[in-house]
Formats: structure tokens, sequence, C-alpha cells
């Protein structure tokens, strides 16, 4: 599996907070799909609070 860094910003009760994380993933689109299930369990929010904004491969 590939690493994959994604950033971008997640609605919390101040506003938006920027974040970026790393994840192992065999592409990009799932990559992204366990960036928004981490944060949603994690943090209690939403897919559509969450903004993603660059994928990128290492």
């Amino acid at each position: 599996m590939s690493q994959f860094t994604v950033s971008g910003r997640f609605k919390n009760r101040d506003g938006y907070s920027p974040f970026e994380t790393t994840v192992d993933a065999p592409n990009e689109n799932v990559a992204e799909e366990r960036v928004l299930s981490e944060f949603g369990s994690r943090h209690g929010v939403k897919r559509t609070e969450i903004e993603l904004e660059e994928v990128t491969g290492q």
C-alpha cells in the first residue's frame, strides 16, 4: 500500500480547523474515504462538514 497525505479543514464549534494527516491506502479514493471515516468517528463530524483540499501520494 502507498501512503497518502490528505489536507483540508473540518467544521468545529469555533469555525473551521485545518488538518493534515497521512494514511495508508491503495489509491487516492480510498485515502479520502478513510480520512472522512476517521474524522467522523474521532471528532463527531459529518462528512458534509469536512472539506478535503489536497491528496498527495508519497
